[in-house]
């Protein structure tokens, strides 16, 4: 039986919806409280056991490797200050997963970031964990992998969202195969008109080697791009490739509102913040429902 030891993390956008904030910080690198997102991602990866992690980058993105480098100076200092709780948390940073780095040094879209892994991936399965994807607790790559142990095939996951929606997705329409669980018929890339259902693609697969000569040969699709998931409708064709619906929440921490949305999510988690963040947070609320302090009509 194939275990999945290896991960891919495609960081390579140019993050354009948060400029002019990522045009010299990635937002890979964006803090979700006191952790940047990419390292969310590495921990949801090291948790799941995976062993080996390749980071697809960008140009300009050398900030992302850096986060997970040692630093001397700065350790030293920690040291000198007694500091050891945080101390201890820069030293783990890459530790729980051997890091390996790669340029994607033309944004060609996920399909080609993918691609550029498969020396990495070799002919062992491998599972993709999109950089600014992130999952909270119950639903992450671990659930996928316990699917894939099961089927031996490849595995998507999904969420439904609303059908006003469906267009910034790769959307996947299949047959019930268990709990929660789909065999693919149908991807399609955002769909501009009659989407097949809506079922959201949600950044995170396992996959096996055999999808390294289709993307090899992909033609661009959606955005001029060479998309996954046009590749992975080659893939279904061909064999079983399953869908799994996540339960929990999936926020997109490359758009302004997921990101938000992430943020809010880490911060009620937080020991010392959930308690005085929650408080804000009605606070908050209630001034939103009336500027003025009055009670609502």
């Amino acid at each position: 039986m194939n275990k999945v030891k290896k991960a891919v993390i495609p960081a390579a956008g140019r993050g354009t919806r948060f400029l002019p904030a990522s045009k010299a910080v990635p937002k890979e690198l964006f803090p979700l409280v006191d952790k940047p997102v990419i390292q969310c991602i590495v921990e949801e990866a090291a948790a799941a056991g995976i062993e080996e992690a390749l980071i697809v980058t960008g140009a300009r993105k050398e900030a992302i490797a850096r986060h997970f480098a040692r630093d001397p100076l700065l350790e030293a200092a920690l040291r000198r200050d007694n500091k050891t709780e945080v101390l201890e948390t820069i030293e783990r940073l890459g530790r729980t997963v051997k890091l390996r780095f790669a340029v994607q040094h033309q944004p060609l879209g996920l399909g080609h970031a993918v691609w550029c892994a498969r020396d990495f991936a070799g002919h062992e399965p491998f599972a993709v964990l999109l950089g600014d994807m992130v999952c909270e607790p119950g639903s992450d790559i671990g659930s996928l992998l316990e699917v894939y142990r099961e089927k031996q095939a490849p595995v998507i996951a999904v969420q439904p969202v609303e059908w006003s929606e469906v267009g910034k997705y790769g959307i996947v329409k299949g047959k019930s195969a268990g709990e929660r669980l789909v065999a693919v018929e149908e991807l399609v890339e955002k769909p501009k008109s009659e989407p097949p259902s809506n079922l959201a693609i949600m950044g995170r697969y396992v996959l096996e080697p055999d999808v390294f000569p289709i993307l090899a040969r992909q033609k661009t699709g959606a955005g001029g791009e060479i998309q996954l998931t046009d590749a992975l409708q080659e893939l279904a064709r061909r064999r079983r490739v399953y869908a799994l619906s996540f339960e929990g929440n999936i926020r997109d921490a490359g758009d302004k509102l997921g990101y938000l949305q992430a943020v809010v999510g880490e911060a009620l988690r937080h020991p010392d913040l959930k308690g005085p963040f929650a408080d804000f947070l009605r606070q908050a609320a209630a001034l939103a429902q009336d500027p003025q302090g009055r009670e609502s009509s």
